[in-house]
């Protein structure tokens, strides 16, 4: 059986605040008003993909990134 004592009863949340799935729009940048799907962050934390509504999956700065409601 697994020892479950020390495991957090929580779930890890990324540093961005995103999580696959979450709808987004570009508040910023040459792309402002784009909107998409966040899939994950990239090697470089500063950076996500998201699934655009062409299709296609593209990396654009997690700071230009808001929630779209």
């Amino acid at each position: 059986m697994e020892d479950t004592r020390n495991t957090p009863n929580c779930a890890i949340v990324p540093a961005s605040g995103f999580h696959p799935g979450d709808r987004i729009f570009l508040a910023k940048g040459p792309h402002q008003g784009s909107v998409g799907i966040f899939q994950r962050l990239t090697a470089d934390p500063k950076w996500a993909e998201i699934l655009e509504q062409d299709s296609t999956v593209r990396a654009h700065p997690v700071e230009w990134m808001a929630l779209s409601r």
